[in-house]
């Protein structure tokens, strides 16, 4: 494509934009609405997809606690036996008196009243990280067989909760994301039919000039795309502000611990930005594109 020619069909997009404001400001409203509902939902997904990830990292372990009777070969032949099974990664041991200091810690300005202890009630344990929650059921059933075990605790079954209110999520929000960009779509290729109807008479005398079938087609489908960028932009700004606003209004009035488990605001617009600039010209290029296929007989 000659720029001469890149040049006319860009000032052609531009005034397709401007013969038809109207429904072009329509247009670019639906993406809008589109792409913020999308943020929502982006958001929404993202978040939950960080908690899960987090929650994850910290429940996918097993804690094995030991008997008391139990002599330190035995407890180092315990050990020896738990690291050589598939599906862990790495295996701590957690000494009584070690869990004891634990529990102090975690009581704060209480821990001294654990101090008036005649014995310590906290049984060794190992603790066995997984390589991921998927080896959890295999590990336990080796684990279970073994000769001094009192208790064996872990937390498969909270993280497959939350790992499938996850997948909820997101599935239900790509149905409705699916949906408003369908309705875009539509909307946008009303936008350029009404166009090309508007220039009939002009694109037939362009045929008969011997005007190729993509010459006519590329300012439709530039100011499509427009629509969509103008839209997408617009909804990238309040999408990031708002989002700046309620990440802020967390850390800072409710509860700091809740917005560790959140994705820091730079880095949600900066994953954000691309998607909707791409989504928004995608939906802006295709409703011209159908529009044209179904209007436009060249």
């Amino acid at each position: 494509m000659k720029t001469r020619t890149g040049v006319y069909m860009v000032k052609e997009g531009f005034k397709g934009l401007w013969r038809n404001r109207i429904m072009g400001t329509v247009s670019v409203v639906s993406i809008t609405c589109v792409l913020m509902i999308l943020g929502i939902i982006f958001m929404i997904i993202l978040n939950v997809n960080s908690l899960a990830e987090t929650v994850k990292g910290q429940f996918d372990s097993i804690q094995v606690y030991l008997k008391d009777d139990l002599t330190e070969s035995q407890i180092e032949n315990v050990g020896s036996i738990i690291k050589g099974i598939d599906g862990i990664d790495y295996v701590d041991f957690l000494s009584k008196e070690q869990a004891l200091e634990n529990a102090k810690k975690k009581w704060g300005d209480k821990g001294y009243l654990l101090d008036g202890l005649e014995k310590n009630p906290l049984p060794n344990s190992y603790i066995i990280k997984l390589k991921d929650i998927a080896y959890a059921d295999y590990v336990v059933s080796r684990i279970e067989g073994l000769q001094g075990l009192e208790e064996i605790k872990y937390y498969k079954d909270i993280v497959e909760k939350l790992l499938k209110i996850t997948n909820f999520i997101r599935v239900t929000g790509i149905i409705i994301i699916g949906i408003l960009i369908l309705i875009s779509m539509f909307i946008v290729g009303n936008t350029i039919k009404l166009t090309v109807i508007a220039r009939r008479r002009e694109i037939n005398i362009m045929k008969y000039v011997g005007a190729t079938n993509w010459f006519i087609r590329w300012p439709f489908l530039i100011e499509g795309v427009l629509l969509g960028l103008i839209g997408s932009v617009i909804a990238l700004g309040v999408v990031g502000f708002s989002y700046q606003r309620i990440f802020d209004f967390i850390t800072q009035k409710l509860y700091v611990m809740l917005s560790a488990y959140m994705i820091p605001a730079p880095v949600f617009i900066e994953n954000t930005a691309v998607i909707f600039i791409v989504l928004g010209m995608g939906i802006g290029a295709l409703g011209s594109i159908f529009s044209m296929r179904k209007f436009l007989k060249v």
